[in-house]
């Protein structure tokens, strides 16, 4: 049997509704369809171990019990085990996006016609781009928030797909294929991008 587990963190909750599973939390909610042939996906007790912080031996640890997420499978072919690992994965970047969120930063970059970055509504707008009379549209992915701060880009939210994906539509959006880029370099690009969270495995 392949199986891996994670603890939930605290101010998380996890329902699962069929093969949807809703992580919830302080930054907002994450709903992903976690679905593969001999996989299933739980919510129930599991044991983790604890370092025993009050104790003079630096080796000394007790286990207990806490809320967590169990995802397995009967079987240890290749791909029910990878599986595993991308559901585990998920769920973390789940747990780190409901408690701590997601963020990206992009830089506005231009030489021959300043452009703005507007947001209206669930749009992002580019503005003067090389000139165009036209506004350039993009929209932005499930509850990413973007803030614009001069030539500053930021977006957050606590879905990690959606938040990346609004990025590089907006980066797409200033893509210039008919131009020397060497002369033109006008456009809004991706400067930061989050580093993978160290969420406890809980003895996975």
């Amino acid at each position: 049997m392949a199986r891996a587990q994670l603890e939930i963190p605290d101010d998380v909750t996890v329902e699962i509704d069929h093969f949807d599973v809703t992580v919830s939390g302080p930054k907002g909610d994450v709903t992903r369809r976690l679905w593969y042939p001999d996989v299933t996906v739980s919510v129930e007790d599991i044991e983790v171990e604890r370092t025993d912080e009050e104790s003079d031996d630096p080796n000394a640890a007790y286990t207990e019990s806490v809320d967590g997420v169990v995802i397995e499978s009967s079987t240890e072919k290749a791909k029910q085990t990878a599986t595993i690992g991308t559901f585990a994965s998920h769920l973390r970047n789940a747990f780190h996006g409901v408690t701590e969120g997601w963020e990206y930063g992009m830089e506005v970059f231009y030489s021959h016609f300043p452009m703005q970055v507007n947001v209206e509504s669930e749009e992002v707008l580019i503005e003067n781009f090389l000139g165009e009379s036209a506004p350039r549209r993009t929209p932005t992915r499930g509850d990413t928030e973007v803030d614009v701060d001069g030539e500053n880009v930021t977006l957050r939210g606590p879905n990690k797909d959606d938040v990346g994906q609004t990025a590089a539509d907006i980066e797409q959006l200033t893509r210039v294929t008919d131009k020397d880029t060497r002369v033109f370099q006008d456009g809004v690009y991706i400067t930061d991008k989050p580093s993978q969270p160290e969420v406890s495995a809980g003895g996975e």
